[in-house]
């Protein structure tokens, strides 16, 4: 066959492919001949762990089939999104779910701990985190560590100090809500308040390789150093160091601290930034599906390694496609539910579900949304390894790209392109009824 006649042929079956012929030069350009259009199958979530009267199973239309093995039904009833995906997700994703229900816990007199770093999820390289208890008056010990600690108070009221290498002391109470960062190597303390319940909090690290279980702890110093030597270095009589414990405390019942910190100041704050920050004081940006708040070095000068975004999606609303071009992700659940789809280049793009407690990781550049699939309003961090928040909405990008460009990859029409928009959206909410 001739070159032309084999275009030609092309060009037929394309054009028998694609149906009727555009209706004016404003429609959308036909299919080409090698590409067909993206399936109109339902995707939605086919069950939640709230879901009544479900057998989950892999089953999604005409594809899959039933377990005919054991089964796991909590943990199936959590993810129907990973035993029966949406067929839009292809290709091999690293795993970038974890759950603190699912990591060992350190039980304390006086509060637990437990934590994710790259040993429970591999994927997370950047960053790590720690969620932890104190009962009322209980303290983290003075400790520090090789990597900068940033920290969300989920519940409860705390006293944190800290001082710096130039002498210098910084003191403060912080809330449900509130934030503290201490840079890699300042010595720092934390004690629950007088509250009944005490407190509990996130803690997020700038290293995928964090532990807990390796921090600087004053009293494991101490343990390990020769008495004689503590003597001579604090020019005190060796009996001074009797009753120094023989190991480490890590998490111990104590008083709480007396209610006005200034009792506590043993010289007034005096470091040149303040080292927690009242983010429950902030108030939230709305967006037509919810609302967010943004804290980076901007607005917190001493967080240069770590920011993050508290936002809020109602019912039926999602937080909108987008990327951060140099930032992994770490995202934590507070409330509700949701699910995931990261899209890794490649054809590669996998689902996950999520609930309360619940943690993502998700690298650089990874395109993804959040969605509230629950029938509450949805919380969550979103937490960088960055001084600065950035990311990039596909909606903006598309409504400040040339019409034209936009047409030729995804066949929109202009009624399409005039609704796409200028400005990010961040949180939008349900999608309109026709």
């Amino acid at each position: 066959m001739r070159p032309w006649s084999l275009l030609s042929s092309l060009a037929i079956v394309s054009s028998a492919f694609a149906g009727p012929a555009p209706s004016s030069s404003a429609s959308a350009p036909a299919a080409t001949p090698t590409v067909t259009y993206a399936s109109d199958d339902p995707n939605y979530p086919l069950w939640t762990e709230a879901s009544v009267g479900v057998n989950p199973q892999p089953i999604r239309g005409q594809l899959g089939g039933t377990i005919l093995g054991p089964q796991n039904i909590p943990i199936e009833m959590q993810n129907s999104d990973a035993l029966a995906p949406p067929t839009t997700d292809n290709g091999d994703v690293a795993n970038f779910k974890w759950s603190f229900a699912l990591s060992h816990t350190r039980l304390q007199t006086g509060g637990w701990a437990r934590q994710q770093n790259i040993k429970q999820m591999p994927v997370a390289t950047d960053i790590s985190g720690v969620n932890m208890r104190l009962e009322s008056g209980a303290i983290r010990e003075m400790h520090w560590h090789t990597d900068g600690e940033w920290a969300y108070v989920l519940s409860g009221d705390l006293r944190v100090s800290c001082v710096t290498p130039e002498g210098q002391v910084y003191l403060n109470d912080v809330t449900a809500g509130d934030l503290w960062f201490f840079p890699p190597g300042y010595p720092h303390s934390i004690q629950a308040k007088n509250s009944t319940d005490g407190a509990e909090f996130l803690l997020i690290f700038d290293n995928g390789d964090f532990s807990e279980d390796s921090t600087f702890l004053l009293t494991d110093w101490l343990a390990h150093v020769p008495k004689e030597v503590l003597a001579k270095n604090f020019q005190f009589d060796i009996s001074a160091f009797d009753h120094i414990p023989s190991r480490e405390l890590y998490i111990f019942p104590s008083a709480p601290p007396p209610e006005d910190p200034n009792a506590e100041m043993t010289v007034p704050n005096d470091t040149p930034l303040a080292y927690t920050f009242p983010m429950s004081k902030v108030n939230a940006t709305p967006a037509p599906g919810g609302s967010y708040k943004v804290v980076d070095s901007r607005t917190f000068p001493a967080a240069t390694t770590i920011c993050a975004a508290e936002v809020t999606v109602e019912v039926g609303g999602m937080r909108e496609l987008h990327w951060h071009p140099t930032e992994p992700e770490w995202t934590f659940f507070i409330t509700g539910s949701a699910r995931i789809s990261v899209y890794a280049a490649s054809s590669n793009a996998q689902t996950f579900d999520f609930q309360a407690g619940d943690m993502a990781y998700i690298p650089p550049s990874y395109g993804h949304y959040i969605e509230n699939t629950g029938n509450t309003t949805l919380k969550f961090l979103e937490i960088f390894r960055s001084g600065l928040f950035q990311d990039i909405s596909l909606n903006q990008w598309l409504a400040l790209t040339p019409p034209d460009l936009v047409k030729a990859h995804l066949g929109f029409d202009d009624a399409t392109i005039a609704r796409l928009s200028k400005v990010k959206q961040e949180v939008v909410g349900p999608q309109p009824v026709a």
